[in-house]
């Protein structure tokens, strides 16, 4: 299982003074000799984290591979073809959103998502989507056309310790899709506590975690918070 770590919030440190520390750069590189598997950054419309100039850089310092969350903005969309990253997942995005609150609605704007999957799979990036953990919606993803989906763990993140019911959710979901033919990626709220069940899911083979790292990596170093979750994840997966 890849794990990918999300710089997104080393971004949001340095965007509170408009300064050029943290170096976003030097935290994925460190993530990276943690044992990252790749690194994902998110490019926001409003432009409240991650800066333009942050993609070209990661593209060119990167040992491993770099995966840009977009909305299907068509100016963004036009960057992130532009500088052909290994992978670009498309998100929804809200302006006023704290983070991203759930996985598209492939029922609504699907001229424009086409149109994005399209443009990047041209570009020859791997497309994926963010998607609730639903069957129907997982469905109507597999004919876009794309190679992967990633499922949001929103939910289960919220619910695990209460109830198993979203891990099931989760489970179902993740293998519905590889029967459909697609990668199956996971993220959103994922810490040191809940992410070996998700984890043990055979047929999930990438997980995206950010916030938690990124928090771990103040009091104890990034090194250190990127190798326990790398280890973490490891033990948790189930025995060939």
């Amino acid at each position: 299982m890849r794990l990918y770590v999300n710089v997104d919030h080393v971004a949001t440190l340095r965007q509170a003074r408009r300064a050029t520390e943290p170096d976003v750069v030097a935290a994925a590189l460190a993530c990276e000799a943690a044992g990252a598997d790749g690194i994902t950054v998110h490019l926001r419309e409003d432009r409240r984290h991650i800066q333009d100039a942050d993609l070209p850089a990661l593209a060119h310092a990167l040992g491993t591979v770099l995966n840009v969350e977009l909305a299907a903005v068509p100016e963004i969309v036009t960057r992130v073809a532009t500088l052909r990253p290994f992978q670009a997942t498309l998100v929804p995005e809200r302006r006023e959103e704290l983070t991203t609150e759930g996985g598209l609605d492939l029922g609504r704007n699907v001229t424009a998502l086409t149109h994005a999957v399209e443009v990047l799979t041209r570009a020859g990036i791997r497309t994926s989507l963010f998607i609730d953990p639903d069957v129907a919606t997982i469905d109507a993803a597999a004919t876009l056309g794309v190679s992967a989906v990633e499922l949001h763990t929103g939910d289960f993140s919220h619910t695990w310790q209460r109830s198993p019911t979203a891990l099931a959710t989760l489970a179902r979901a993740a293998r519905h899709a590889r029967e459909r033919g697609l990668a199956v990626h996971a993220g959103h709220g994922l810490d040191y506590q809940n992410t070996g069940l998700v984890a043990a899911l055979g047929d999930i083979e990438e997980l995206n975690i950010g916030h938690s790292i990124v928090a771990r990596a103040i009091t104890c170093g990034m090194h250190q918070a990127v190798r326990e979750m790398r280890d973490l994840i490891r033990r948790a997966q189930p025995s060939c």
